[in-house]
């Protein structure tokens, strides 16, 4: 891609119309289609099809084999596993057209989504939530909860290093084994970092 500030590979196919953004790399039997913005610094593994009109922030990576569909909107730091699954219409029907009841699916910032995951169309998935590898996510996931099985439960909290968060404290403060952050449940089922403001980065990139 001469003159470009992102790398797509030649066996790829870009439609008219995509936005993508500098240092992004795309790599082998990709499909971006029409409409779709892709942010700063992604990455997009073998195989991935991003629809019409997706929203993809900046440092998202997509591991192999995901297809990210119309409705779908991904925030900045976002991980989707290999074979990762999306959905947009909840009862598709080969023989009815339903083109106009795509729902939303909101990821945002820096959630992880575990290989196989498939995740139903119409919710949203909480900041730096974990999503197990395999499990089926059929309704909204707080910020930072660990969700596993079929139908996802939730099975605890997850710090932004990816390590659950286990014996709070008397005050209630649960520490990150990796960070030594804190955090701490402020609220029923409203979990908070005390100790790094959740719009900075973890490596201090932007």
């Amino acid at each position: 891609m001469k003159g470009k500030r992102y790398f797509v590979h030649p066996s790829s196919y870009i439609d008219d119309g995509v936005v993508i953004g500098d240092g992004t790399r795309i790599w082998h039997f990709c499909h971006i289609q029409s409409g779709a913005r892709i942010g700063r610094n992604c990455v997009l593994g073998q195989n991935v099809n991003i629809g019409n009109n997706v929203q993809i922030g900046d440092f998202v990576k997509i591991q192999n084999n995901v297809s990210v569909y119309t409705g779908v909107v991904l925030e900045d730091y976002v991980f989707c596993g290999p074979s990762c699954v999306f959905t947009n219409v909840r009862n598709p029907r080969s023989e009815i057209v339903r083109h106009h009841l795509y729902e939303k699916t909101l990821v945002k910032r820096g959630a992880t989504i575990g290989a196989n995951a498939t995740i139903v169309c119409g919710i949203t998935i909480g900041r730096y939530a974990f999503i197990g590898a395999g499990a089926a996510v059929i309704s909204d996931v707080p910020d930072y909860a660990l969700m596993v099985g079929i139908p996802a439960k939730q099975k605890g909290w997850i710090s932004r290093h990816g390590h659950r968060l286990l014996n709070p404290d008397a005050e209630g403060i649960m520490v990150c084994p990796e960070s030594g952050w804190r955090y701490k449940e402020v609220e029923p089922a409203v979990v908070r970092c005390l100790d790094w403001p959740e719009d900075e980065p973890l490596g201090g990139s932007k």
